[in-house]
C-alpha cells in the first residue's frame, strides 16, 4: 500500500527531545516500512526515517529562532502534498485540521489522528461543520468533547519493543517525564515524593509559554534536597532513567488524551502512579501496571506501594497491549476500510497539465 504520513513541523520524526505527536509517527513510520508498506513522509528536513522523506521546512521549527510565522511552513508542506497525493493509496494525517479543506476539495482517500486535547469549545463548530473528515481518536476519553465528529476508529499509540529495556529500580526513586506545565502538575509529584522521604529526579522542557508558570511557581520548589531536575532527555536515556525508578509519577489535572510516558515507563518494568482524568483508565491496569489515584493523599500511599508490583509483568502487559507494530496494524485496517469506501469509478487521477497559450490570433491579437 502506498501511504503518505504527515507530520507536524514543530519537531523531527523523531525528535531530538521531548515531543509526542512526532515520536509516534516515527514508529509508525517505521513499522509500516517493516511490514512492506510503501510508505513517504512528510516532516522537518531533519527528521530520520526508513520511509521517503519529503521535507516541509529545513529543520524543526521549535529549534529554529528565526523562524517567526510558522503556520507558513505548514501551508508550503499542504501544497506539496495537493501536487502529489495522485502518489498515494491513503494519506495518513497528523496536523489536526489544517488540511480539512483541502482534503474536501480535492477528495483525498485520508483520515486524520487527533493527538492533542479536544475539550476547546472552539473546535465544536468546526468539527460540525465538517462532519465528512474521517478521524481517530488515541483513546476514548479523548472523543468525549466531540461526541458528533466522524469517529472511524481508535488507536492507543505503541512503541518499537526494543526501544526501552526494563529496568529494575535500583535507583529507588521516582520519576516524573514530561513536561513543567500547570496539567502536568510536577508540584504534585514533588509534594508525593517529600511526603514519603525518597528522591524525585525531573526529566521534563519548559516551552515558553510556560516559563512564568515555572518561575514563580515550580523553580522554589526545585530547590528541596530530594528533587533533581535533569532537564530534556533522549530515548536513548530514558531506559536507564525509567528502569533505575520505583515507580513514575503521573498526577496531572486535565483530560490527558493518551500520556505516552506511561506506555514509556511500562516498557521499563517501572509502575505507574497516575491521577485518574482522561485516558488514564485505558492505559493502566490497576493493580498491576500502577495505581489510579484521586487526590493526594491516596496516591501517597499507592506511590509507597509500588515497589510490591511485579515489573516483569509490567513489561509484560506492554509488549502485548502497546507495541509499535499492534498500532501499525490497526492502522492499517483503517486505511484499507478508507480506500474501499473510494466509489469503484473513481481512478487515479492524472497530474494537472500545464497551461497551453493559444495562438494570437485566435485570442484576437494581431498576427505576426
Amino acid at each position: 500500500m502506498r501511504i503518505a504520513q504527515v507530520a507536524p513541523l514543530y519537531e523531527s520524526v523523531p525528535p531530538a527531545g521531548y515531543g509526542g505527536t512526532e515520536r509516534i509517527v516515527a514508529y509508525l513510520t517505521e513499522a509500516l516500512v517493516a511490514m512492506g508498506h510503501d510508505v513517504t513522509l512528510y516532516a522537518s528536513g531533519d527528521s530520520c526515517t526508513p520511509a521517503r522523506l519529503v521535507p516541509a521546512c529545513p529543520r524543526a521549527l521549535r529549534l529554529d529562532d528565526g523562524c517567526r510565522d510558522r503556520l507558513v511552513h505548514h501551508w508550503v508542506l499542504l501544497d506539496m502534498l495537493a501536487q502529489d497525493h495522485h502518489s498515494y493509496d491513503v494519506i495518513h494525517f497528523h496536523v489536526d485540521y489544517l488540511h480539512f479543506l483541502l482534503s474536501r476539495q480535492l477528495q483525498l482517500p485520508q483520515l486524520t489522528t487527533l493527538h492533542g486535547r479536544l475539550d476547546l469549545p472552539e473546535l465544536v463548530p468546526l468539527y460540525d461543520r465538517f462532519p465528512d473528515m474521517p478521524v481517530v481518536s488515541i483513546s476514548m476519553a479523548q472523543r468525549r468533547p466531540l461526541p458528533r465528529a466522524r469517529w472511524v476508529g481508535s488507536v492507543p499509540h505503541g512503541l518499537p519493543l526494543d526501544m526501552l529495556q526494563p529496568g529494575e529500580g535500583a535507583g529507588e526513586y521516582f520519576a516524573f517525564l514530561g513536561r513543567i506545565s500547570p496539567e502536568k502538575r510536577v508540584d504534585r509529584a514533588i509534594e508525593i515524593a517529600v511526603a514519603l522521604g525518597v528522591p524525585l529526579r525531573i526529566a521534563a522542557k519548559v516551552d515558553p509559554v510556560d516559563e512564568v508558570y515555572h518561575r514563580q511557581n515550580i523553580a522554589p520548589l526545585l530547590e528541596h534536597p530530594l528533587v533533581t531536575h535533569v532537564g530534556e532527555i533522549s530515548d536513548a536515556q530514558k531506559s536507564k532513567f525509567l528502569g533505575d525508578a520505583t515507580a513514575l509519577l503521573f498526577p496531572i489535572d486535565w483530560p490527558e488524551p493518551f500520556g505516552l510516558a506511561m506506555i514509556e515507563a511500562m516498557a521499563c518494568g517501572t509502575p505507574v502512579v497516575a491521577f485518574d482524568h482522561g485516558s488514564v483508565r485505558e492505559v493502566i491496569d490497576e493493580g498491576e501496571t500502577g495505581f489510579i489515584v484521586d487526590d493526594l493523599p491516596s496516591a501517597i500511599v499507592a506511590a509507597r506501594r509500588a515497589s510490591r508490583l511485579d515489573r516483569q509483568r509490567v513489561r509484560a502487559t506492554f509488549e502485548r497491549r502497546f507495541s509499535s507494530m499492534r498500532m501499525a496494524e490497526d492502522y492499517v485496517a483503517l486505511y484499507e476500510r478508507v480506500v474501499a469506501s473510494r466509489p469503484l469509478d473513481d481512478g487515479p487521477l492524472p497530474p494537472p497539465r500545464a497551461p497551453q497559450l493559444l495562438p494570437r490570433a485566435v485570442t484576437g491579437g494581431a498576427s505576426a
